[in-house]
């Protein structure tokens, strides 16, 4: 079976402070560089270094856009639980 072209994920960075950031990328690992080098998110700017706690693949970009809302809405200790479940 072909693989997807449209493939995105979902991801949660744990940042310096300890905050959590949730966003979505075709490509993860050049993502998080990206935060890493102060060039993804004002958010993640002043909270470095980032480092990669949760990723999940996601169909297409409207799926990842969506599941991406879902998981912001979550309480923090629901985000850690997530988390948690794929260690």
């Amino acid at each position: 079976m072909k693989q997807p072209v449209d493939q995105w994920f979902v991801y949660i960075v744990q940042c310096a402070d300890a905050s959590l950031y949730t966003g979505i990328s075709k490509d993860v690992d050049r993502r998080i560089k990206q935060h890493n080098a102060g060039t993804a998110s004002r958010y993640t700017r002043s909270r470095l270094p980032v480092e990669i706690k949760y990723q999940e693949q996601q169909p297409d970009h409207s799926s990842a856009l969506k599941r991406e809302l879902a998981i912001k809405a979550l309480t923090k200790k629901a985000k850690q639980s997530l988390i948690e479940s794929v260690k």
